[in-house]
């Protein structure tokens, strides 16, 4: 294999480890909304706060190695941050 053959691949493999690690978020918090607290529980706060700047220093990490790159990181947690606002929504409208 090629050293640029191994980089793309390891470039494949965090983007999918991140997306992997986004979408875990989003079903802890769906999870939590149906069964457990709603959004204006600071427990609810708390998960979402700490699983989000994780998942941020996650993404700063492997930007910072090369690995992806930061409008990509970028886009990943605004992908998040929109799905979890609309799933907030729905949850308000219920």
């Amino acid at each position: 294999m090629l050293a640029s053959e191994m980089i793309i691949n390891h470039q494949e493999k965090a983007h999918a480890i991140l997306k992997a690690d986004a979408d875990k978020i989003l079903k802890l918090i769906k999870v939590q909304m149906d069964n457990l607290t709603m959004p204006q529980c600071p427990l609810y706060e708390e998960v979402l706060d700490t699983q989000m700047f994780g998942l941020s220093r996650e993404i700063d990490f492997a930007v910072r190695l090369g690995l992806i790159e930061e409008i990509d990181g970028k886009n990943l947690l605004g992908e998040l941050e929109r799905e979890l606002s609309a799933l907030h929504e729905a949850s308000v409208r219920k």
